[in-house]
C-alpha cells in the first residue's frame, strides 16, 4: 500500500510539474518587459510559439525614447523594433527541474530611428542581428517571470520582464 501511495504521489508531482515547463507544441506564451540598453529603457511585447518541444519561433515589438547632447543641444529620439526570434529550450536535454526554462537562440529585427531632420549625429534604421540567452521561472502553470541578456540588436544588455502562457 505505501509504495502504491508512493508511486501516485510521484505520478501527480510530475504532471504537475511537467505543466510548469516550456511550453509545448502548439501552444503560446505572451512575454512583455524593460529592456537594457544604452539608447534609452526599451519597452516590450513578444509572443513565442512552440515548434518541437525544445524549440520555439516568436515575434517581438519594442519602443524607446531618450535624448542625448550634442555641441550644447539636446536631441530626442525614438526607436521602433519589430524583429524575430527563434530559441532552442535546453530543459529536457540536461533535465532541468521543470519550474525553470533555460534557452538560447538568435532573432533578426528591424530598427527606425526617429530623430530630428536638422540631427547631427549617425543614427540610422537598419537591420540586427543578435543573439540571446536566457531563462524563464514559473511561479504556477501559466506565469513566470523571465531574464535574458543578449548582444547585437536592440536591447544589447538584455531584458527583464514577464511570461503567461496562453
Amino acid at each position: 500500500m505505501k509504495k502504491l501511495f508512493f508511486t501516485f504521489i510521484l505520478l501527480a508531482a510530475f504532471t504537475v510539474a511537467r505543466a510548469q515547463s516550456p511550453i509545448g507544441v502548439g501552444e503560446s506564451q505572451l512575454n512583455a518587459g524593460l529592456g537594457l540598453s544604452s539608447w534609452g529603457l526599451p519597452v516590450y511585447i513578444g509572443l513565442d510559439y512552440g515548434v518541437h518541444q525544445d524549440i520555439t519561433v516568436g515575434g517581438e515589438l519594442s519602443y524607446r525614447s531618450y535624448s542625448d547632447k550634442i555641441g550644447g543641444t539636446k536631441w530626442k529620439h525614438s526607436i521602433i523594433g519589430i524583429s524575430g526570434n527563434g530559441n532552442y529550450h535546453f530543459n529536457r536535454v540536461l533535465n532541468i527541474p521543470s519550474p525553470w526554462d533555460f534557452y538560447a537562440g538568435l532573432n533578426l529585427g528591424f530598427y527606425v530611428w526617429s530623430s530630428p531632420n536638422d540631427y547631427v549625429g549617425s543614427h540610422s534604421s537598419g537591420l540586427g542581428l543578435g543573439g540571446q540567452i536566457g531563462g524563464r521561472y514559473y511561479f504556477s502553470d501559466n506565469f513566470g517571470v523571465n531574464l535574458e541578456f543578449g548582444g547585437g540588436n536592440a536591447f544589447g544588455g538584455g531584458k527583464v520582464g514577464i511570461t503567461l502562457k496562453l
